[in-house]
């Protein structure tokens, strides 16, 4: 192979690589560990990185952001694998498979040295001695399985502690038939913990001896006519058939098991873990990976089982995978004996039953797969698709990223407020959102209020981007610098005109469109005929949506400064009370309500309250025995 030149510092770093077990970290410019890697031969692998061959796409593009590189030696291929984990964990560099999703997925938990134990909902598994069943998909399904075994097993759900100092009366699941109540001496640890042994042979899939156990109890009842009693087990042993309805039966002789496949597509990768518990499946998960669409697939699923183990996720006794590195299978193998702290198989099954299971599992990578790109082929067309859709109804001749919402509200021209709301490629960016509170305009005009807030807008909008691009920054990143591609004023034609002349006035030049709420009709600022979508396209329902997300932001402000007028500008009025008394006031007693109606003496207990302060509060509360009207307060000389 070819020989790069890739400076003097990496050239010296690149040859003088040991022939070692390790880890490697390769770094950018600015630094950064970009990745992180483990290999037996360091000299081997790290070299392969820098030879003029070729590379998938994501190594060549990781490649070409290296500066520089790291190793740290290892005794052993584990050492490395171990180090290698740590490493991943610590600094989440970017071409490495990181795993976004931090969920933990549920688990029923039995303490046994618990004098009466119960079940609960863990949501991770932890070294307590306690005994763990799962893991289940979602809470609800932990629930759904606690339920039916209390409905079989009269287990205590409560959150007293044992032992307790004397017996207390039992609660209604004694009555219920649903607890023994141990808690009222109703109960002896041997009887309970009878009870706890069928729980414990119940959740490891041991079904057939309770259904008998049931079965015999309702016939029983029945020959001695205790029909009632006899349908209450009869509903039993259908809530526990209904449970082994609900999971797949599997015939092997693995009671516990996680099958691990994958599928790829070129751009990402889809694993899919099934999890398989006292011979039963449980369910199963699948993980997103982006960018591992065109790496080999045994290496992508050698990544994902070290950090999706490390994470703290239970380590079964059999682990079924479709496709691992021979080399390092021994090494990984080993790696999940450490993490479980038993015995653990690990198996790349080619023929048979449990190569069936793993085509299962591949079969349902390939679908979630199938289904995550449907779904960004949908939120596609939703944003960006719909922008484009948009500017092509439009004429607009070039892709409108960012599109601007405004909106005004007020209340008989009383606290008008103005609202912007901001649509990046189709998505809303809230942190670009500002509000406006309306200074120049008296009463209710909603065509001088929107003239206010554009001119402002666009006032601060050009002096900060002039100032911005003299310092050589980006117009992006400021307060009002990233001026809008399209805007997008909620009413009919002549609003739509009116806020035309508006931005037109300060030099700029921004296309603009209006949307009148009652038949749902775009208007353009130069014509009256309006543009009719069909109410189901993306397009018109994007710019619903940055309407209405308008509308509410106005609404909400207004809403806001409306609350505190009636609040704030009564004690406003009161002299020699100041803000931060006004402040303990509200504290102390709430209300404006009981302010007015408090005594000397409770004005008085206050923080911060002396007899001519309290004195004041009172002159004011018998001069205004019933709420007043608001009160503007008094106007921000900020521009949002």
């Amino acid at each position: 192979m070819a020989k790069l030149d890739w400076g003097e510092n990496l050239n010296l770093k690149i040859s003088m690589l040991p022939e070692s077990p390790g880890c490697y970290q390769m770094k950018d410019k600015d630094g950064t560990i970009i990745y992180v890697g483990k290999a037996v031969n360091l000299k081997n692998r790290v070299r392969s990185y820098f030879r003029d061959t070729y590379h998938t796409p994501k190594v060549a593009a990781m490649i070409s952001h290296i500066a520089d590189f790291e190793i740290l030696l290892c005794e052993s291929n584990l050492e490395a694998l171990c180090l290698e984990c740590n490493l991943i964990k610590k600094y989440k560099p970017y071409y490495n498979i990181l795993l976004k999703d931090d969920k933990h997925y549920p688990y029923i938990r039995l303490d046994l040295k618990e004098e009466f134990p119960k079940l609960r909902l863990a949501r991770r598994m932890e070294q307590d001695g306690a005994r763990y069943y799962g893991p289940y998909i979602g809470a609800s399904a932990v629930k759904q399985v606690i339920d039916t075994v209390r409905d079989v097993f009269p287990i205590r759900s409560c959150k007293l502690t044992f032992p307790l100092k004397k017996p207390v009366r039992p609660c209604i699941n004694y009555d219920m038939g649903k607890c023994l109540a141990p808690c009222a001496g109703n109960c002896s640890k041997e009887t309970y913990q009878e009870m706890i042994d069928g729980v414990l042979s119940f959740l490891g899939g041991n079904y057939d001896d309770v259904l008998k156990q049931l079965e015999a109890s309702m016939n029983h009842a029945a020959m001695k006519m205790e029909y009632e009693k006899a349908a209450v087990f009869r509903d039993k042993m259908k809530d526990v058939k209904g449970l082994m309805e609900r999971q797949i039966a599997i015939q092997t002789d693995l009671s516990e098991q996680d099958i691990i496949g994958i599928a790829q597509d070129g751009l990402d990768a889809m694993v899919q873990i099934l999890y398989v518990r006292g011979g039963k499946m449980l369910g199963g998960d699948h993980f997103a990976l982006p960018r591992e669409g065109g790496e080999a697939p045994e290496d992508v699923l050698f990544d994902f089982i070290t950090q999706y183990y490390e994470a703290g996720t239970m380590v079964p006794r059999h682990v079924l995978v479709q496709t691992l590195p021979q080399d390092n299978m021994q090494a990984l193998e080993a790696w999940l004996r450490q993490q479980k702290g038993s015995a653990v198989e690990l198996r790349v099954p080619k023929r048979g039953e449990k190569h069936e299971l793993v085509l299962l599992a591949q079969k349902n990578a390939k679908d979630a797969l199938e289904k995550r790109n449907a779904r960004s082929a949908v939120h596609e067309e939703r944003t960006t698709g719909a922008v484009k859709k948009l500017a092509q109804i439009l004429g607009l001749t070039q892709y409108p990223r960012r599109i601007e919402g405004y909106d005004i509200s007020n209340t008989q021209g009383v606290l008008s407020v103005g609202s912007m709301v901001v649509f990046i490629d189709g998505e809303p960016a809230k942190k670009e959102y500002r509000k406006f509170r309306i200074k120049t305009v008296e009463g209710a005009n909603d065509f001088a209020s929107l003239n206010e807030v554009l001119h402002r807008r666009f006032t601060h909008g050009l002096a900060e981007k002039a100032e911005r691009e003299a310092q050589g920054l980006k117009a992006q990143g400021g307060k009002f610098s990233d001026l809008p591609d399209l805007i997008l004023i909620d009413g009919g034609p002549q609003q739509v005109r009116f806020a035309r002349e508006a931005v037109l006035a300060l030099g700029a030049d921004v296309p603009m469109f209006g949307l009148a709420e009652r038949e749902e009709e775009i208007f353009l600022p130069d014509t009256d005929e309006p543009i009719c979508l069909d109410h189901h396209t993306p397009e018109l329902q994007l710019v619903q949506r940055i309407r209405d997300e308008a509308h509410r932001s106005a609404i909400t402000h207004h809403r806001t400064l409306r609350g505190n007028a009636f609040t704030h500008s009564q004690l406003e009025e009161i002299p020699g009370v100041g803000p931060e008394r006004r402040k303990a006031l509200l504290k102390a007693f709430g209300s404006i309500k009981a302010i007015r109606e408090a005594s000397l003496e409770q004005l008085l207990a206050v923080k911060g309250m002396n007899q001519p302060a309290a004195a004041a509060v009172l002159s004011w509360a018998q001069q205004n025995p019933s709420r007043p009207k608001p009160v503007i307060p008094p106007q921000s000389t900020d521009p949002s």
